[in-house]
Protein backbone atom coordinates (compact mmCIF):
# COMPACT_ATOMS: atom_id res chain seq x y z
CA UNK A 1 0.00 0.00 0.00
CA UNK A 2 3.12 2.16 0.77
CA UNK A 3 4.44 1.77 -2.54
CA UNK A 4 1.68 2.29 -4.48
CA UNK A 5 0.91 5.43 -2.51
CA UNK A 6 4.99 6.43 -3.06
CA UNK A 7 4.38 5.99 -7.07
CA UNK A 8 1.02 8.15 -7.04
CA UNK A 9 3.16 11.02 -5.13
CA UNK A 10 5.84 10.49 -7.49
CA UNK A 11 3.56 11.11 -10.42
CA UNK A 12 1.66 14.11 -9.08
CA UNK A 13 5.08 15.19 -7.96
CA UNK A 14 6.28 14.75 -11.90
CA UNK A 15 3.25 16.19 -13.09
CA UNK A 16 3.42 19.80 -11.26
CA UNK A 17 7.18 19.96 -12.34
CA UNK A 18 6.02 20.22 -15.65
CA UNK A 19 3.81 23.50 -14.69
CA UNK A 20 6.42 25.88 -15.78
CA UNK A 21 7.17 24.58 -18.93
CA UNK A 22 3.77 24.34 -20.17
CA UNK A 23 3.00 28.29 -18.65
CA UNK A 24 6.19 28.85 -20.74
CA UNK A 25 4.95 27.01 -24.09
CA UNK A 26 1.45 28.58 -23.55
CA UNK A 27 2.59 31.82 -23.15
CA UNK A 28 4.83 31.38 -26.69
CA UNK A 29 1.45 30.40 -28.21
CA UNK A 30 -0.32 33.22 -27.03
CA UNK A 31 2.18 36.18 -27.91
CA UNK A 32 2.38 34.11 -31.34
CA UNK A 33 -0.96 34.23 -32.28
CA UNK A 34 -2.00 37.40 -31.17
CA UNK A 35 0.89 38.62 -33.13
CA UNK A 36 -0.16 36.95 -36.65
CA UNK A 37 -4.06 38.24 -35.26
CA UNK A 38 -2.40 41.30 -35.77
CA UNK A 39 -0.97 41.33 -38.92
CA UNK A 40 -3.61 39.43 -40.56
CA UNK A 41 -6.38 42.32 -39.37
CA UNK A 42 -3.84 45.09 -40.18
CA UNK A 43 -3.80 43.02 -43.90
CA UNK A 44 -7.53 44.30 -44.21
CA UNK A 45 -7.27 48.01 -42.78
CA UNK A 46 -6.14 50.91 -43.99
CA UNK A 47 -3.19 53.03 -43.22
CA UNK A 48 -5.34 55.27 -41.10
CA UNK A 49 -7.41 52.72 -38.61
CA UNK A 50 -3.95 50.43 -38.26
CA UNK A 51 -1.88 53.59 -36.86
CA UNK A 52 -5.24 54.13 -34.74
CA UNK A 53 -7.44 52.85 -31.90
CA UNK A 54 -10.33 51.20 -34.38
CA UNK A 55 -8.54 48.66 -36.45
CA UNK A 56 -10.31 45.83 -35.26
CA UNK A 57 -13.35 47.62 -35.27
CA UNK A 58 -13.35 47.48 -39.27
CA UNK A 59 -15.53 51.05 -39.14
CA UNK A 60 -14.58 50.94 -43.24
CA UNK A 61 -15.36 47.46 -44.17
CA UNK A 62 -12.80 44.40 -44.91
CA UNK A 63 -10.62 45.83 -47.66
CA UNK A 64 -9.49 42.51 -50.12
CA UNK A 65 -8.31 45.39 -52.59
CA UNK A 66 -4.98 45.52 -50.46
CA UNK A 67 -4.29 41.94 -51.56
CA UNK A 68 -5.25 42.64 -55.18
CA UNK A 69 -3.23 45.83 -55.14
CA UNK A 70 -0.33 43.65 -53.64
CA UNK A 71 -0.43 40.96 -55.54
CA UNK A 72 -0.51 42.87 -58.84
CA UNK A 73 0.87 46.36 -57.67
CA UNK A 74 3.55 45.32 -55.84
CA UNK A 75 4.58 42.45 -57.78
CA UNK A 76 4.29 39.92 -55.31
CA UNK A 77 2.79 37.35 -57.62
CA UNK A 78 6.57 37.57 -59.42
CA UNK A 79 7.92 37.23 -56.53
CA UNK A 80 5.33 34.37 -55.26
CA UNK A 81 5.90 32.70 -58.24
CA UNK A 82 9.58 32.96 -58.37
CA UNK A 83 10.16 31.05 -54.83
CA UNK A 84 7.51 28.77 -55.92
CA UNK A 85 9.52 27.70 -58.77
CA UNK A 86 12.38 27.69 -57.25
CA UNK A 87 11.55 25.93 -53.78
CA UNK A 88 8.77 22.64 -55.87
CA UNK A 89 12.52 22.62 -58.14
CA UNK A 90 15.21 22.90 -55.67
CA UNK A 91 13.22 20.15 -52.78
CA UNK A 92 12.27 17.42 -56.18
CA UNK A 93 16.75 18.14 -57.00
CA UNK A 94 17.36 17.60 -53.44
CA UNK A 95 15.43 14.23 -52.87
CA UNK A 96 16.26 13.03 -56.44
CA UNK A 97 20.31 13.31 -55.45
CA UNK A 98 19.88 13.07 -51.62
CA UNK A 99 17.95 9.81 -51.75
CA UNK A 100 20.19 7.29 -53.56
CA UNK A 101 23.03 8.97 -52.15
CA UNK A 102 21.86 8.14 -48.57
CA UNK A 103 20.92 5.06 -49.45
CA UNK A 104 23.99 4.07 -50.91
CA UNK A 105 26.67 5.08 -48.19
CA UNK A 106 23.95 3.66 -45.35
CA UNK A 107 23.57 -0.11 -47.26
CA UNK A 108 26.49 -0.89 -49.10
CA UNK A 109 30.50 -1.24 -47.43
CA UNK A 110 33.05 0.16 -49.61
CA UNK A 111 36.40 1.89 -49.00
CA UNK A 112 36.09 5.39 -48.74
CA UNK A 113 32.28 5.29 -47.47
CA UNK A 114 32.89 6.59 -44.12
CA UNK A 115 35.52 9.54 -45.44
CA UNK A 116 32.18 10.45 -47.81
CA UNK A 117 29.83 10.44 -44.52
CA UNK A 118 32.39 12.62 -42.63
CA UNK A 119 32.81 15.41 -45.39
CA UNK A 120 29.18 15.85 -45.68
CA UNK A 121 28.80 16.04 -42.37
CA UNK A 122 31.61 18.22 -42.45
CA UNK A 123 29.73 20.36 -44.72
CA UNK A 124 26.75 21.13 -42.22
CA UNK A 125 29.66 23.04 -39.98
CA UNK A 126 30.09 25.47 -42.75
CA UNK A 127 28.55 28.98 -42.49
CA UNK A 128 27.00 30.19 -45.98
CA UNK A 129 28.26 33.65 -45.26
CA UNK A 130 31.92 32.11 -45.64
CA UNK A 131 31.67 30.86 -49.52
CA UNK A 132 29.33 33.38 -50.62
CA UNK A 133 31.88 36.05 -51.45
CA UNK A 134 34.00 33.57 -53.56
CA UNK A 135 30.89 32.42 -55.61
CA UNK A 136 29.66 35.86 -56.13
CA UNK A 137 33.23 36.68 -57.70
CA UNK A 138 33.07 33.35 -59.79
CA UNK A 139 29.42 33.73 -60.84
CA UNK A 140 30.50 37.60 -61.58
CA UNK A 141 33.28 36.15 -64.18
CA UNK A 142 31.18 34.26 -66.26
CA UNK A 143 28.23 36.54 -66.09
CA UNK A 144 25.34 33.92 -64.43
CA UNK A 145 24.09 36.74 -61.75
CA UNK A 146 20.30 36.77 -62.34
CA UNK A 147 19.97 33.25 -63.28
CA UNK A 148 16.92 31.36 -62.26
CA UNK A 149 18.99 28.15 -63.12
CA UNK A 150 21.74 29.42 -60.99
CA UNK A 151 20.13 30.00 -58.07
CA UNK A 152 17.83 26.65 -58.19
CA UNK A 153 22.01 24.87 -58.41
CA UNK A 154 23.20 26.72 -55.38
CA UNK A 155 19.96 25.66 -53.55
CA UNK A 156 20.37 22.20 -54.22
CA UNK A 157 24.26 21.94 -53.28
CA UNK A 158 23.98 23.86 -50.19
CA UNK A 159 20.82 21.73 -48.79
CA UNK A 160 22.27 18.61 -50.48
CA UNK A 161 24.46 17.34 -46.87
CA UNK A 162 21.91 18.04 -45.08
CA UNK A 163 19.86 15.74 -46.57
CA UNK A 164 21.98 12.83 -46.83
CA UNK A 165 22.94 13.46 -43.02
CA UNK A 166 19.00 13.06 -42.31
CA UNK A 167 18.19 10.27 -44.37
CA UNK A 168 21.30 8.23 -43.40
CA UNK A 169 19.59 7.51 -40.26
CA UNK A 170 16.26 6.09 -42.41
CA UNK A 171 18.27 3.96 -44.54
CA UNK A 172 20.33 2.51 -41.86
CA UNK A 173 17.46 1.22 -39.26
CA UNK A 174 15.65 -0.24 -42.56
CA UNK A 175 16.04 -4.19 -42.27
CA UNK A 176 17.98 -6.18 -44.93
CA UNK A 177 15.43 -8.35 -45.67
CA UNK A 178 13.91 -6.48 -47.85
CA UNK A 179 16.74 -6.23 -50.19
CA UNK A 180 17.39 -10.19 -49.53
CA UNK A 181 13.59 -10.93 -50.08
CA UNK A 182 13.67 -8.76 -53.61
CA UNK A 183 17.05 -10.55 -54.43
CA UNK A 184 15.74 -13.64 -54.58
CA UNK A 185 12.84 -12.57 -56.48
CA UNK A 186 15.57 -11.29 -59.18
CA UNK A 187 15.53 -7.22 -58.67
CA UNK A 188 18.52 -5.38 -59.53
CA UNK A 189 20.05 -2.92 -56.41
CA UNK A 190 18.73 -0.13 -58.37
CA UNK A 191 14.87 -1.45 -58.89
CA UNK A 192 15.03 -2.57 -55.40
CA UNK A 193 15.69 0.88 -53.84
CA UNK A 194 13.12 2.95 -56.18
CA UNK A 195 10.83 0.07 -55.85
CA UNK A 196 10.96 -1.20 -51.71
CA UNK A 197 13.31 1.45 -50.07
CA UNK A 198 12.25 4.48 -51.01
CA UNK A 199 8.96 4.00 -50.42
CA UNK A 200 9.84 2.81 -47.01
CA UNK A 201 12.05 6.29 -46.13
CA UNK A 202 8.88 8.08 -47.36
CA UNK A 203 8.27 9.74 -43.32
CA UNK A 204 11.76 10.47 -43.68
CA UNK A 205 11.96 12.03 -47.28
CA UNK A 206 8.64 14.01 -46.09
CA UNK A 207 10.20 15.67 -43.55
CA UNK A 208 13.76 16.30 -45.22
CA UNK A 209 11.46 17.92 -48.45
CA UNK A 210 9.05 20.27 -45.24
CA UNK A 211 12.19 21.41 -43.97
CA UNK A 212 14.18 22.18 -47.23
CA UNK A 213 10.13 23.80 -48.79
CA UNK A 214 10.80 26.51 -45.33
CA UNK A 215 14.66 27.24 -45.92
CA UNK A 216 14.52 27.51 -49.65
CA UNK A 217 11.66 29.86 -49.37
CA UNK A 218 12.61 31.97 -46.75
CA UNK A 219 16.32 32.03 -47.98
CA UNK A 220 17.54 35.80 -47.75
CA UNK A 221 20.84 36.70 -48.42
CA UNK A 222 21.77 34.33 -51.31
CA UNK A 223 19.05 35.55 -53.53
CA UNK A 224 19.74 39.05 -52.08
CA UNK A 225 23.24 38.34 -53.32
CA UNK A 226 22.36 36.40 -56.90
CA UNK A 227 19.09 37.68 -57.82
CA UNK A 228 18.84 41.59 -57.75
CA UNK A 229 16.33 41.85 -60.83
CA UNK A 230 12.69 42.04 -60.35
CA UNK A 231 11.72 39.81 -62.47
CA UNK A 232 13.86 36.97 -60.37
CA UNK A 233 13.67 38.18 -57.09
CA UNK A 234 12.26 35.60 -54.82
CA UNK A 235 9.62 36.73 -51.56
CA UNK A 236 12.23 37.43 -49.12
CA UNK A 237 14.04 39.81 -51.10
CA UNK A 238 10.77 40.96 -52.53
CA UNK A 239 9.53 41.72 -49.32
CA UNK A 240 11.95 43.54 -47.75
CA UNK A 241 12.28 45.94 -50.86
CA UNK A 242 8.33 46.58 -50.50
CA UNK A 243 9.05 47.51 -47.09
CA UNK A 244 11.45 49.89 -47.66
CA UNK A 245 9.25 51.04 -50.14
CA UNK A 246 6.65 51.71 -47.63
CA UNK A 247 8.33 54.82 -46.49
CA UNK A 248 7.24 56.85 -49.43
CA UNK A 249 3.99 55.34 -50.38
CA UNK A 250 2.68 54.73 -47.05
CA UNK A 251 0.41 51.84 -48.01
CA UNK A 252 0.91 49.72 -45.00
CA UNK A 253 -2.35 47.75 -45.28
CA UNK A 254 -0.94 46.35 -48.69
CA UNK A 255 2.27 45.70 -47.16
CA UNK A 256 0.58 43.49 -44.39
CA UNK A 257 -1.29 41.61 -46.81
CA UNK A 258 2.12 40.76 -48.25
CA UNK A 259 3.64 39.80 -45.37
CA UNK A 260 0.17 37.30 -45.17
CA UNK A 261 0.85 36.25 -48.84
CA UNK A 262 4.49 35.25 -47.94
CA UNK A 263 3.95 33.58 -45.05
CA UNK A 264 0.72 31.37 -46.15
CA UNK A 265 2.85 29.07 -47.77
CA UNK A 266 4.87 27.97 -45.03
CA UNK A 267 2.02 28.16 -42.16
CA UNK A 268 -0.48 26.34 -43.71
CA UNK A 269 2.12 23.47 -44.75
CA UNK A 270 3.38 23.16 -41.54
CA UNK A 271 0.10 23.23 -39.49
CA UNK A 272 -1.29 20.15 -42.14
CA UNK A 273 1.76 18.35 -41.78
CA UNK A 274 2.86 18.78 -38.61
CA UNK A 275 2.29 15.36 -37.50
CA UNK A 276 4.72 13.84 -40.27
CA UNK A 277 7.60 16.07 -39.47
CA UNK A 278 7.21 14.77 -35.52
CA UNK A 279 7.09 11.10 -36.78
CA UNK A 280 10.07 11.51 -39.49
CA UNK A 281 12.20 13.16 -36.75
CA UNK A 282 11.37 10.77 -34.46
CA UNK A 283 11.37 7.47 -36.73
CA UNK A 284 15.18 8.05 -37.59
CA UNK A 285 15.36 7.41 -34.14
CA UNK A 286 13.50 4.25 -34.00
CA UNK A 287 15.20 0.66 -34.67
CA UNK A 288 13.83 -1.68 -37.15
Amino acid sequence: MSKKLNNHTGIRSGRFSLIPGYCIVGLWVLFTFLLLSWVVFASFSTSQEIFSDHMFKFESGLHFENYVKAWKTQKVSVFFMNSLLYTVVSCAAIIVIAAPAAYVLSRFAFKGSLFIQNMFASALGIPVIMIIMPLFGLVSQLRLTNNRWLLIFLYVAINVPFAIFFLLAFFKNLSFTYEEAAAIDGCSPMRTFWQIMLPLAQPGIVTVSIFNFITIWNEYFMSLIFANKTAVRPVAVGLYNMIQSMRYTGDWGGMFASVVIVFAPTFILYIFLSEKIIAGVTGGAIKG
